[in-house]
């Protein structure tokens, strides 16, 4: 007896059912995706009980005729692809014919369609994939979709569906996705007879992106064009002081999915400014020549295949990472200053970015300094008495008045006042210093006349060892003694002395949990990070007024400036309203 058998119709459609629809919302994802394939302009998302009990799709496309009704619910019946041909090249988003009779075979389904420019319309029934009635009825033009009791003949299926509050959100989520995709369309969702997303077709992305989300000062603007592609969209600001993770919606060609190079494209822009873990919230739109992406990779099409992924991960990398860096530091408006005979004066060099070399009466702070200034880490400078801010056109003038608590640098311009964390900031440039050097060699050393001998932990000891080579380069010379202790010949010259044993602590904890497979990359920017933590000026450290200058000048030539590479704020800006309103002026 053959142990092979060619499995019912009703069993493999079923099966079918499985792969593409997986959830309430997977059937809505191919209802609407169809709805937009058929050039709607106006979805509209019903559904009961999360999807369970009822959903219900209704659009404005160009619907179908009584014909194309009965072969829409047949397997591999589509209006999307001719030839094998076709396939190298989707522009559709539905193209495998698989969605409709895979959906109608768990469920109890009603279709209702009038193509445009016919008199009447078709109405279809379905129950469990099984044909019930056909017939012509009256119709808008466009296309109807009711699915009733979904899973009501897979019970495995429906038994692991979540609570309906919980596949109430999922369709929610997906609905914000599709329309975010596609800002031209407007959608609506109601559920529970509550409407929860309600968009009018928007002009432009951001006028969608602000229909779904509000206004988000938290999020940038990304835009690049390279190698073929197109970047566009919103990420976290590297101010962003919520949750280091946060939603990630990723399109290509319009089409959401989920792709592991871009997703880590996204992780290793943020890498280079901080190193700090996150998974950003991100809102990306990636366009590319149909042919250079492969969508037939997933039953449900939620993942790609580029041809170039080396390409693409480097234009996504860039393109946000030039929107953290030129993000800079908000509010830092800056503008050349002359100290004359009435106090700071403003003036204007436009399309010039200029800076100043340290003046002479910036003397060390504290041993951060030791043996190599912050200036010999800096680019030179044409003029003494700049502050180093950039101009822009229609800028106004950032002019620092003090310190607070010998902590906090205080600016101000007419737009607000500025709190500046000299540490953080100072931090900041002297990382962005240390790794601009690396790019080119190793970084100054400083021999100590008498090597310095650290107690560590085993563990301690054991990573400063594993990353010797990553520690030399940044100019430390580090050597086990015996026992418990290790001997410093060396450090880096910005570092100094005081600060050394503090430093070699912080370095052997943070390198000890380092995932002994990153890259020496990771460990070279967690050393100079920690390295420069150290040198940088400190809280209670007093400045004058040039060096908190010097400080302001150094961070606004500094990439990623909003933040510290352990991922801290720099500076806290009160705005004019917001002043405004507290003395109830507004």
């Amino acid at each position: 007896m053959a142990k092979i058998i060619r499995l019912p119709t009703e069993l493999a459609n079923k099966i079918a059912a499985g792969e593409v629809v997986e959830r309430p919302a997977s059937a809505v994802k191919e209802l609407v995706e169809n709805a937009l394939d058929a050039g709607a302009r106006r979805i509209t998302v019903t559904i009961e009980l999360g999807g369970k009990k009822l959903i219900r799709v209704e659009d404005d496309g160009e619907g179908m005729s009584r014909d194309d009704t009965v072969l829409a619910l047949e397997r591999h019946a589509t209006s999307k692809l001719v030839n094998a041909a076709d396939l190298a090249a989707i522009h559709t988003l539905g193209f495998r014919g698989e969605a409709l009779p895979s959906v109608a075979s768990v469920c109890h389904l009603k279709l209702r369609t009038r193509a445009r420019g016919h008199d009447a319309g078709t109405l279809i029934q379905v129950n469990g994939g099984v044909l019930g009635s056909i017939r012509e009825v009256g119709a808008p033009e466009g296309t109807l979709i009711e699915i009733g009791d979904l899973f009501y003949n897979l019970p495995a299926r429906r038994k692991f569906l979540k609570s309906d509050a919980a596949e109430s959100a999922r369709v929610s989520r997906l609905l914000t996705q599709l329309a975010l995709g596609y800002p031209e369309v407007g959608f609506s969702l109601t559920s529970a007879g509550r409407q929860v997303v309600r968009c009018v077709p928007a002009k432009t992305m951001a006028e969608r992106f602000y229909q779904l989300y509000g206004d988000r000062p938290d999020l940038i603007e990304v835009g690049k064009e390279a190698g073929g592609l197109a970047v566009s969209g919103f990420v976290a600001a590297l101010t962003e002081h919520g949750p280091s993770r946060g939603p990630q919606n990723i399109f290509v060609n319009r089409r959401i999915v989920k792709d592991r190079t871009i997703t880590h494209a996204i992780i290793d822009s943020y890498s280079r400014a901080t190193i700090k873990e996150r998974r950003p919230e991100a809102h990306l739109f990636i366009k590319m020549p149909a042919d250079r992406v492969d969508v037939n990779v997933h039953p449900m099409k939620a993942e790609v295949r580029f041809l170039d992924q080396s390409v693409v991960h480097e234009v996504v990398r860039r393109a946000i990472g030039e929107a953290l860096g030129e993000a800079g530091a908000p509010g830092l408006k800056f503008q050349t200053m002359v100290t004359g005979r009435d106090g700071p004066t403003p003036v204007p060099i436009p399309g010039v970015m200029t800076g100043a070399s340290i003046p002479s009466r910036w003397a060390p702070v504290s041993s951060a300094f030791v043996g190599e200034s912050s200036a010999s880490l800096a680019p030179g400078r044409a003029d003494a008495g700049t502050s180093g801010l950039r101009t822009d056109a229609g800028a106004r003038p950032m002019i620092a008045l003090g310190q607070f608590r010998d902590t906090f640098i205080i600016a101000v311009d007419d737009e607000g006042i500025v709190v500046i964390d000299q540490h953080v900031a100072h931090e900041r440039v002297l990382f962005e210093r240390v790794m601009e050097r690396l790019t080119s060699g190793r970084l100054e050393s400083q021999r100590l006349l008498e090597p310095i001998l650290i107690e560590l932990s085993a563990n301690q000891r054991q990573a400063l060892a594993a990353h010797a080579e990553a520690l030399e380069r940044l100019g430390f010379e580090v050597e086990a003694f015996g026992g418990d202790d290790v001997r410093v010949r060396a450090v880096p010259a910005l570092l100094g002395l005081v600060g050394c044993e503090a430093a070699i602590r912080a370095l052997a904890d943070d390198l000890d949990g380092l995932d002994s497979g990153q890259r020496v990359q990771d460990a070279l920017r967690r050393i100079a990070a920690t390295t420069a933590c150290h040198a940088a000026v400190k809280a209670n450290d007093p400045l004058t007024l040039d060096k908190m200058r010097h400080i302001l000048d150094e961070l606004n030539q500094t990439a990623y400036s909003t933040v510290c590479p352990h991922g801290r704020p720099v500076l806290l800006r009160l705005g004019k309203r917001e002043i405004e309103r507290s003395f109830e002026r507004s």
